[in-house]
């Protein structure tokens, strides 16, 4: 992907705090140049924290690659999961409203079981799912499902990637052995920017 198809969404920062649609354009706009320059810094006129992830989330889309026999069984959409309590609220939704992933509308679904990821290509674990994580991710064994979290040791728990918290900047670690046992293939330009990739396997 080449710096000049990123979303302009640099100008007018002032006001992006009166601005939610320009807000969402710059919070994709940084991540998609972190994926490939550095890290985005909280702040302030910056996007919050969740924000930030909430790009990710969306972001991670372009640079994994799916199973061709899943993907050809999904749905027409393109679907990021919320599995517990969601940490976003509108903030997902509206990063995602009118986004396309190929020729695939991008959508936001929250569930409450990993039985029901069946149609989700990303599925975001709340911290809310903590203590049943081990049983969420033994259901989930071999799925092509994307699973991404920022409960801590995530990645050390065969999740496969880990948002983690450097100073005032959102990273992210990757298992790449679990990615691997799922049949998805991330792109080195992810794996490039990643603060950690875990290649054991269990």
């Amino acid at each position: 992907m080449k710096r000049g198809n990123h979303k302009a969404a640099f100008r007018g920062h002032g006001r992006l705090s009166r601005d939610r649609g320009i807000l969402v354009r710059y919070t994709i706009a940084s991540v998609v140049w972190l994926l490939f320059a550095g890290s985005v810094a909280l702040g302030q006129q910056k996007p919050s924290e969740f924000q930030v992830e909430a790009a990710y989330l969306y972001n991670f889309g372009r640079f994994v690659e799916w199973p061709a026999s899943v993907t050809t069984a999904k749905t027409g959409s393109f679907t990021i999961c919320v599995l517990g309590q969601d940490p976003f609220g509108p903030s997902l939704d509206a990063t995602l409203a009118g986004e396309m992933m190929g020729k695939q509308s991008v959508v936001a679904r929250r569930i409450s079981s990993p039985q029901e990821s069946v149609d989700c290509q990303i599925l975001f674990i709340s911290s809310s799912e903590t203590n049943r994580l081990n049983k969420i991710i033994e259901a989930l064994d071999k799925s092509a499902v994307l699973t991404v979290s920022d409960i801590p040791q995530f990645s050390q728990r065969r999740g496969m990637i880990q948002f983690v918290l450097e100073g005032s900047r959102i990273r992210f670690e990757v298992n790449l052995a679990a990615t691997q046992r799922a049949g998805l293939v991330l792109s080195s330009e992810l794996l490039k920017v990643a603060t950690a990739v875990r290649r054991d396997r269990d």
